[in-house]
């Protein structure tokens, strides 16, 4: 496969030369002759100015016609000279272009090969990418910055991890808060298991199954304080009073769940009698009546009787003075009233206060 060869350069055309016109002076010189002939003999001052010959007229130049240096001023001769050796010298880069032609032409006699279609591509290919690289360069910034901030969050949030579930945030102090009625060092002993574990790794069955054997306890909270330190926070149950049984007497809190059994009567606790048992409504009502009553009208109460949620019954001190309660609706209300009622009718003169309604209060 070879190249054609370029075409010949085209050489530049001289300009054409017109054919000569008549010249005015012949013209003027004629006449001028003439008219000494008709003078005659002497030469007299006309026919010296009639003789004269005429100035010549100014040359018509066409556009491609160089003036003859008969008929032209000589500034228009020399222009006319340069630009004619101007025409005629080869151009510069007429020459580089017939140059560089015939060096192609050399080559394209050779066959075009595999190889240089491979360097011509991948040349091509190069310039693309730089061009295209040039082009994108802004969005690859902005696409680093977001690669490099997402990164660093990532990185932040595994190192936090790692952190958290290595020794380093291990529990080693545990710390009960809120026991009254028990021992905070058992507690925390029976939660000893725990020690040594990462904090993200405490296992709360296994804590939930050591407060279970403190019935005492009604309701806990485990809270965590890096980096070693797990706090317990319980509250403990409170009795409302005990239930006679076989066993003895059973103190007990307002849902009926045992606290403790004891053979003799507790003397800061109130005996309930109830039908049914712990189960019934008239249990919850008792448990309801004993928890809205204020510590010290409390520990007056000596004995509490119910056998429906509507006639609960208390009774204070040694002088068997009763206090009909009713329902549990309002406790809080007929408790505020009987304190005052008490105030006013001591416990040795009064024997029933029926504060079932609050609003009509009945001493007797």
């Amino acid at each position: 496969m070879k190249r054609p060869g370029p075409l010949p350069a085209a050489r530049p055309q001289r300009p054409r030369r017109e054919p000569e016109r008549a010249q005015p002076e012949a013209a003027a010189g004629q006449t001028g002759a003439g008219d000494d002939e008709l003078v005659g003999g002497g030469v007299s001052g006309f026919q010296r100015f009639s003789a004269k010959p005429a100035a010549p007229a100014d040359p018509v130049v066409e556009p491609d016609r160089v003036p003859e240096p008969d008929d032209a001023p000589r500034g228009l001769l020399r222009f006319s000279r340069r630009r004619a050796e101007r025409d005629d010298a080869p151009d510069a880069a007429d020459e580089a272009t017939s140059g560089r032609d015939e060096a192609e032409q050399a080559e394209g006699d050779d066959p075009v090969r595999w190889s240089d279609v491979w360097r011509a591509g991948r040349a091509r290919r190069k310039a693309l990418r730089s061009e295209a690289r040039r082009f994108t360069a802004r969005t690859r910034k902005r696409r680093w910055y977001w690669l490099g901030s997402l990164g660093a969050v990532l990185a932040l949030v595994i190192g936090t991890l790692a952190a958290a579930y290595s020794p380093l945030f291990a529990v080693r102090d545990i710390q009960v808060v809120g026991a009254q009625s028990l021992d905070a060092a058992d507690i925390a002993d029976a939660l000893s298991g725990e020690v040594g574990s990462p904090m993200p790794l405490v296992d709360h069955s296994a804590i939930r199954e050591a407060l279970l054997e403190f019935p005492l306890i009604e309701t806990y909270q485990v809270e965590s304080h890096p980096p070693h330190q797990l706090v317990v926070r319980i509250v403990e149950r409170t009795p409302v009073g005990a239930i006679k049984s076989k066993a003895g007497y059973t103190i007990v809190d307002a849902a009926g769940v045992a606290l403790s059994t004891q053979k003799g009567k507790p003397d800061d606790q109130p005996v309930i009698s109830v039908a049914g048992g712990t189960g019934t409504d008239a249990f919850v009502a008792i448990g309801q009546v004993l928890r809205s009553l204020p510590e010290s009208l409390k520990e007056q109460v000596t004995k509490v009787t119910a056998t429906t949620s509507q006639d609960v019954t208390l009774v204070l001190g040694d002088d068997a003075a009763e206090v009909v309660w009713g329902s549990a609706d309002e406790s809080a209300m007929k408790a505020l009233v009987l304190s005052r009622v008490m105030d006013a009718r001591p416990i040795d003169e009064t024997s029933v206060y029926d504060v079932s309604s609050p609003t009509a209060v009945v001493v007797r």
